[in-house]
């Protein structure tokens, strides 16, 4: 526990941040797994608008954490190219799919 008034307060500021950021953090979790969903989705047959509006969303929202120092600049970076790079690969499979039965 802390002895001084400053630690008290200090402590009492950290416990809000921590709170909000959980809240935070837990926005940005479930987007980016909405979106993988939405790439799987795609390749089973879903509409590819969806996909990709579902992509610029979670775009935004990484950006956003980062910003605010949720996250580290350089994991916002990996996570988007591996979200874009599931985005390609789920269009391709779609799209071998459809070629797939006319070839036969």
């Amino acid at each position: 526990m802390p002895n001084s008034d400053g630690a008290r307060r200090s402590l009492r500021k950290q416990l809000k941040r921590r709170a909000a950021n959980r809240v935070l953090r837990s926005v940005l979790r479930t987007t980016v797994k909405k979106t993988r969903l939405t790439f799987t989705a795609v390749v089973t047959g879903g509409p590819v608008d969806d996909a990709t509006t579902q992509l610029r969303v979670a775009i935004k929202k990484i950006d956003q954490m980062a910003a605010r120092g949720l996250i580290h600049k350089n994991k916002a970076a990996r996570d988007k190219s591996r979200l874009t790079i599931s985005l390609n690969k789920a269009l391709a499979a779609k799209s071998a799919a459809a070629q797939a039965p006319a070839a036969e």
